[in-house]
């Protein structure tokens, strides 16, 4: 927890799940925390709680008034919220844009507003609140698995880049968790991840766990590592085994 103390960090969608869990356990590692969302009635009582600030507004253009919020300097950032956006290929363009703006660009723009200050000082942590589906994918959600593929990219990208100059990158990669966004999930949610389910705070631990081992990948759901390798090493074993799985659901989840 030392790491945090007196750091200053924001959480974005923090209105439940994750980002809750999160803003959470950064304050009680004694961080001076920022809380986001669009719902200025969902942040408002966690801010209170935790002895935060609320700023509510789009997760994409919120650097600013949060850095004045904490004294002007942000050293964690938590691109936490993110999109569901179930759908197959013939999703509507405006899902599929939404995804990509939500789940990716926005953390595009909050880097592009954090790294100038950043470099300079030659410190600052980003956290990418990706999924699984990031590392592997996700049957019935086309949209939110490509986009998720695109947030972990993006902050492998910024670690590769920038490691070297003080910049810590952690992606995290959980399956099911007990949130909203797993009930938005539907049917496919119900037969993929609701079986092994975890509560948000088992993610938060994980990212802690990760940042005292100066780990890249959080991995909440350790088993998520080994289908990684099999997706890598026996790719069409693997396409094989996830066809089953997407048969299955369409068969209304009977085997």
């Amino acid at each position: 927890m030392s790491t945090v103390q007196g750091a200053g960090v924001v959480v974005t969608g923090a209105g439940g799940g994750i980002g809750a869990a999160l803003a959470r356990k950064f304050a009680a590692g004694g961080a001076r925390v920022v809380v986001n969302d669009l719902d200025l009635a969902r942040i408002a009582p966690l801010a209170q709680e935790i002895g935060g600030t609320a700023v509510a507004g789009d997760a994409s253009g919120i650097v600013d008034e949060a850095r004045d919020a904490l004294g002007g300097t942000v050293d964690v950032y938590c691109a936490n919220a993110g999109l569901s956006s179930p759908g197959d290929a013939f999703a509507d363009e405006e899902v599929w844009a939404a995804a990509w703006d939500v789940n990716v660009m926005a953390h595009v723009r909050a880097a592009r507003a954090l790294l100038p200050e950043w470099l300079e000082r030659g410190s600052g942590r980003f956290v990418s609140t990706a999924s699984a589906a990031g590392l592997l994918t996700m049957i019935g959600a086309a949209p939110y698995s490509v986009s998720k593929h695109g947030a972990v990219a993006f902050a492998e990208w910024l670690s590769l880049t920038y490691r070297h100059r003080g910049i810590k990158v952690h992606a995290i990669c959980p399956q099911g968790v007990r949130t909203d966004m797993l009930t938005s999930a539907g049917s496919a949610g119900e037969l993929v991840l609701a079986p092994g389910a975890i509560e948000p705070e088992a993610v938060a631990d994980a990212l802690f766990e990760a940042i005292d081992e100066d780990r890249f990948l959080v991995l909440p759901h350790p088993e998520v590592a080994d289908y990684y390798r099999t997706r890598a090493e026996e790719p069409d074993r693997w396409l094989g085994g996830m066809n089953r799985l997407q048969r299955t659901w369409e068969k209304g989840g009977r085997a």
